[in-house]
């Protein structure tokens, strides 16, 4: 009987214990998005841009311009505006974009898989290849194969993207002609494919359209391995980190005097252990490749969210982006709270905290 009650009540800590964490991760996901609507709205006021202005041109008569004024809800006081900019965003109501005349919303569900796309690309390189130099420069500490990794990443860090995507189009395309000009496929097959996801990739090999899937892999091979290369350098300095962190601990010292491989030590072992920061490190980067990609977007002539932003800056099309901008902010948050969440799955230890 005692044991049963001891049984009940360590369920009841234990279920209280469950709804207490999510409670704080709704709570903080919800100020968090708060926060990001705020500095947005925010932005789009102290911008020396006038939304008005950008609709009805600088020539419309004045009676135009105040109709229009009150119509977009800005003669209101500045709290209204807020609360005003709260209810529509919350539903998806960025307004209309001034560039295409499209809702926003619609334009960047259009645009966004271009980015996703690309940005999955980077990581798949960035990751495949950072992690295995980060355990080789950790286990070769202080050999050549460690410096060549840390001046690989030192380079990718430092270099600016812009300007090793002109040089590499310069070479590789204009010059060698080993990968395709700037865009997603070729103007022979824009009005012939018909996307399903918005994904070429793997929309062409779904449909078996296999003369697609090669030019759109041509298209995407050089922007996707240059996101990659500036992904590696990050990933592969935080894997040699934490592994030569692992390889310090008295866990690895047991293995060697119980006759372990070296092999076995390093690759089963201590990157198991690394694996777990690691893949929050993978999970930021990736989202740093979906908000950051504008300059490569616009070098490659990429039709992404990136190349939509800059589009929509250059003509004063404030709607589209701070549309952009809470779309790119949204997709960083929730890979940030499902990164943390994994981590806490993956690691017992951080559960108790």
């Amino acid at each position: 009987m005692f044991h049963s009650s001891a049984k009940q009540t360590a369920g009841l800590r234990r279920a209280r214990g469950i709804m207490v964490n999510i409670g704080r991760f709704v709570v903080m996901l919800a100020t968090t998005y708060l926060g990001l609507l705020a500095v947005t709205f925010f932005i789009g006021r102290v911008v020396p841009i006038d939304p008005v202005l950008a609709i009805v041109g600088d020539r419309a008569p004045a009676s135009v311009v105040e109709r229009v004024r009150e119509e977009m809800g800005f003669n209101l006081p500045l709290w209204r505006q807020f609360v005003l900019y709260l209810q529509q965003a919350l539903t998806g109501d960025f307004g209309t974009s001034v560039l295409t005349t499209n809702p926003v919303l619609e334009d960047i569900v259009r645009v966004f898989p271009a980015t996703l796309e690309l940005a999955t690309v980077g990581t798949l390189i960035g990751a495949g290849l950072g992690v295995p130099l980060g355990v080789i420069a950790a286990v070769r500490r202080g050999s050549i194969a460690d410096q060549i990794v840390r001046i690989v990443g030192l380079i990718g860090y430092s270099v600016p993207i812009f300007w090793l995507g002109l040089l590499s189009l310069l070479l590789l395309y204009a010059k060698l002609k080993w990968v395709a000009y700037p865009g997603r496929l070729d103007i022979a097959y824009e009005y012939t494919f018909t996307p399903i996801t918005g994904l070429y990739l793997i929309d062409a090999a779904w449909t078996r359209q296999w003369d697609v899937l090669w030019d759109a892999f041509r298209h995407i091979i050089l922007p996707g391995a240059l996101l990659g290369y500036f992904s590696l350098a990050y990933i592969s300095r935080m894997t040699r980190s934490f592994m030569l962190n692992e390889l310090g601990q008295e866990y690895i010292v047991a293995a060697r005097a119980k006759g372990l491989s070296e092999r076995r030590i390093v690759w089963f072992h201590a990157l198991r252990n690394a694996a777990v920061p690691l893949v929050t490190v993978i999970a930021l980067s990736y989202a740093g490749l979906l908000e950051g990609s504008v300059l490569t977007e616009t070098v490659f002539s990429w039709p992404g969210i990136g190349l939509y932003i800059t589009n929509s800056l250059q003509n004063a099309d404030m709607n589209a982006v701070l549309g952009g901008t809470i779309v790119i902010g949204s997709v960083f948050i929730t890979i940030n709270m499902l990164s943390d969440l994994l981590y806490r799955l993956l690691d017992p230890r951080t559960r108790a905290r």
